[in-house]
């Protein structure tokens, strides 16, 4: 496998998180398989019926490179053609992405697996703290 030409790349960042781009990234000649996952900001939480919307409180310095490492084990466990990861700071309304993986291999079992250990390492081990709104309130927790 000719990994000169992989694409891996992490960001953080307040702008809004586009999934065909991060499809078209990731795309190669070489790859059979492409697996984009979005978690996407939903109408309702554990015990609260009506979020209106997360805040994602994030130190990029840090996050980056521990997102970079999981991905850098994705790589080593999987025939990862490329990779992209991205993850929303700030208020992020209903319906739009917080966080993206794209994930390319040769074959869909792996594409599957890698782009699964990325987003569950992820939501393990980088210190990203979300807030979620609700009508009267409003509560931290550690998670993406």
């Amino acid at each position: 496998m000719d990994r000169t030409s992989q694409t891996i790349r992490v960001r953080v960042g307040s702008e809004p998180i586009d999934p065909g781009l991060l499809f078209s990234e990731v795309g190669r000649p070489d790859s059979g398989a492409t697996v984009v996952f979005t978690g996407t900001v939903r109408d309702h939480s554990s015990g609260k019926a009506e979020v209106s919307h997360l805040e994602y409180e994030v130190y990029a310095e840090m996050v980056v490179p521990k997102i970079e490492a999981i991905v850098e084990e994705a790589v080593a466990k999987w025939p990862v053609l490329s990779a992209v990861v991205e993850h929303r700071e700030g208020t992020v309304p209903l319906g739009e992405v917080s966080v993206a993986v794209a994930i390319s291999c040769a074959h869909r079992s792996d594409a599957f697996e890698a782009a699964r250990f990325v987003i569950d390492e992820l939501k393990q081990r980088a210190p990203i703290w979300k807030k979620e709104h609700w009508p009267g309130g409003a509560e931290w927790s550690r998670g993406s």
